[in-house]
């Protein structure tokens, strides 16, 4: 049965849309934004949730708000929003992630999944990703059941990692991705993300500070819809 996992607050999700715009360049540094007012019709939400939404970024100092003046995007590439390992984006960048829950079950890792953690078991996840409200991917998430008894739909937050920290205490430090072309799953090709059977593909593995590989995921993207991007900076090291 088809449910919706927890969408995170409005501001939230204004201040990580704010986030990914700076990260892919559509904000730039020293850019000056549009009034509260005009920004917040232009979000669809209140002026007090665009406020606070302001506010997050400003902690984060990625946002210079100058009295009579106004609210200036300040660059940093050490900053990071709730979605840092989600890579898919718009063609044109950016995008704000979203989620729709398809199933969480705990069942035997199959066959074709490489070896990971310390349990024959695991919680398979399976939602179907938008970008800013377009359909661009299906995940399929193992976590190794070492890490929960069980999970329950009605708890996931559309953000993983974030549920992961909060409700099991299990901090996803680095991830390894592999990228390719991948056939559809037989279980993904009904769902109207795809109109053909082939797929961009990444395979992630999701490792502890320890460096215990905790989860694999495998995702399929419309590459006509979304883009993976990884981003680099060499400030500060002699390359």
């Amino acid at each position: 049965m088809r449910t919706e996992a927890h969408a995170l607050p409005k501001y939230v999700q204004a201040s990580e849309t704010l986030i990914r715009d700076i990260s892919a360049g559509r904000l730039r540094d020293g850019e000056r934004l549009a009034p509260e007012r005009e920004m917040a019709a232009d979000m669809g939400i209140a002026v007090g949730t665009l406020r606070k939404a302001l506010s997050e970024l400003e902690g984060r100092g990625l946002l210079e708000r100058i009295q009579g003046s106004g609210n200036y995007i300040r660059h940093r590439p050490e900053a990071s929003g709730l979605y840092a390992f989600f890579r898919l984006e718009r063609l044109e960048g950016g995008g704000l992630p979203t989620a729709d829950l398809l199933d969480v079950a705990r069942v035997k890792k199959p066959a074709d999944l490489p070896q990971f953690g310390g349990s024959s078991e695991g919680h398979r996840i399976r939602r179907v990703r938008h970008v800013s409200g377009e359909p661009v991917a299906l995940e399929e998430i193992w976590l190794d059941a070492k890490w929960a008894v069980q999970i329950e739909a009605d708890r996931l937050s559309e953000s993983l990692y974030l549920f992961y920290r909060r409700s099991l205490n299990l901090w996803i430090a680095r991830a390894e991705d592999r990228i390719g072309i991948s056939a559809l799953p037989e279980w993904g090709r009904t769902l109207g993300v795809f109109s053909s059977d082939l797929a961009g593909y990444v395979e992630r593995f999701g490792e502890t500070e320890t460096g215990e590989v905790a989860e694999y995921s495998r995702t399929w993207f419309n590459t006509e819809r979304a883009r993976y991007v990884s981003r680099m900076s060499n400030e500060g090291t002699n390359l």
